[in-house]
């Protein structure tokens, strides 16, 4: 999710907002300085960007809308034309969401590429390490400032990995679109997808394949995509249950201890992995070892996935508590707001696989659709380079009615 903090970078005449204390370090070396600070959600813990400090951050599409979370705050800043560079973070689609929603794009790494160094919740100090989900990737308004930023950030942490390790990414894949194999992902079997985004990933398919892209849209080799996300929930909430205070834990402990054996929704699960000893964890991290297998197999026959950002464009602000209770409106059918977002973010998270989150189109209300490019293992200029030939080819980001480019 994601740490407030916006830099110029002189060195382009224009400014990079950023997050990672790493990354801060090598920023400044190209000539970065503080110009300001963008917004988040408190807790980084949904899909909008709203504190009791800082108030609301609206979509520069539509004021009354999300402009996603947690890095929200960031993604409506470079839709709005305040600069061209941003660093967020995702552990539950923290990136591709707000990219998704606000028209941009953003780039979800290979698990570890860029170092976490000084990401960190208050009072947790800044030391090094590696999260067993959570990124931090950079966002920007066209696709080749993804692979400019990225060449700044990516690398083993000086103070642990880089003390004996240097990068080495392999290339892109190919270098049209006609060489890519790709395989079309566009439903889930646990939430559907709206006919607004479905429609768009379903017209993109259409012209990639006029180009000479070999688009499938099954493959036995997929994971169980259900499967994959109770996994998810499960590794999602053990990742963050450090947060909760001592009561807040007791509490889940309780609930948790409450549920039926049967009871596989995704809130049971979430609540599962929030109290799940170190024993259970390694089971499940063995179940995800085990997925991450069945990936490298597909990317063998395939070399990306395109997958939804999320369910449906930009939603109306809701700020309703409890975050549980909330519901999102799918085609005029409620579904549980958490569900709804996070099961998007499973295969790239769970797994650790890079994702780039590319606007290709917009709804018939005029809002930005974007879609997520899940790439290999460590594969990330694949996607990336795959997201410019979608701009060269479609287009990209299309200024929004309050751009104002200083």
């Amino acid at each position: 999710m994601g740490l407030p903090t916006t830099w110029g970078f002189q060195k382009f005449k224009d400014f990079v907002p950023t997050e990672d204390a790493l990354a801060v370090s090598r920023l400044r070396q190209a000539g970065a300085v503080i110009i300001g600070k963008t917004n988040i959600p408190t807790g980084l813990r949904e899909f909008q960007s709203y504190n009791d400090i800082y108030g609301t951050t609206n979509n520069p599409w539509d004021l009354g809308r999300s402009p996603g979370g947690s890095s929200g705050g960031s993604a409506a800043a470079l839709a709005a034309g305040f600069g061209p560079l941003s660093i967020g973070s995702d552990i539950g689609g923290s990136i591709r969401v707000p990219a998704h929603f606000c028209g941009v794009f953003g780039h979800k790494p290979t698990l570890g590429l860029i170092p976490l160094r000084g990401y960190s919740l208050p009072p947790a100090p800044p030391v090094p390490g590696q999260g067993d989900l959570a990124v931090v990737g950079p966002m920007t308004r066209y696709a080749s400032d993804l692979a400019l930023s990225l060449d700044v950030i990516a690398g083993p942490d000086e103070e642990r990995e880089g003390i004996g390790y240097r990068l080495a990414l392999p290339p892109p894949r190919h270098d049209h679109l006609k060489g890519f194999r790709v395989l079309v992902v566009e439903t889930h079997p646990l939430v559907p997808t709206g006919d607004a985004v479905r429609t768009v990933i379903g017209r993109l398919a259409e012209r990639m394949s006029k180009l000479g892209s070999k688009v499938a849209h099954n493959s036995a080799l997929l994971p169980n995509l259900a499967d994959s996300a109770r996994l998810y929930m499960k590794l999602l909430n053990a990742a963050i249950s450090p947060r909760l205070s001592s009561g807040a834990f007791i509490e889940a402990q309780r609930l948790a201890a409450a549920l039926s054996a049967g009871d596989h929704g995704l809130g049971a699960e979430r609540l599962r992995g929030t109290v799940m000893s170190h024993r259970e964890w390694l089971t499940v991290d063995a179940a995800r070892l085990q997925l991450q297998q069945q990936w490298r197999a597909l990317f063998r026959e395939f070399d990306v996935v395109l997958y939804p950002s999320a369910a449906v464009p930009a939603f109306p602000q809701d700020h309703s508590e409890p975050i549980e209770a909330r519901q999102i409106d799918i085609d005029g059918k409620a579904h549980p707001y958490l569900d709804a977002f996070f099961i998007w973010a499973d295969p790239a998270t769970t797994c650790g696989l890079p994702a780039t989150a590319a606007p290709i189109d917009r709804s018939a209300t005029g809002l930005p659709i974007g879609v997520q490019i899940i790439g290999p293992y460590l594969e990330d200029r694949t996607t990336i380079a795959f997201a410019e030939l979608l701009e060269r080819e479609f287009g990209g980001f299309v200024p929004p009615p309050t751009f104002n480019l200083i």
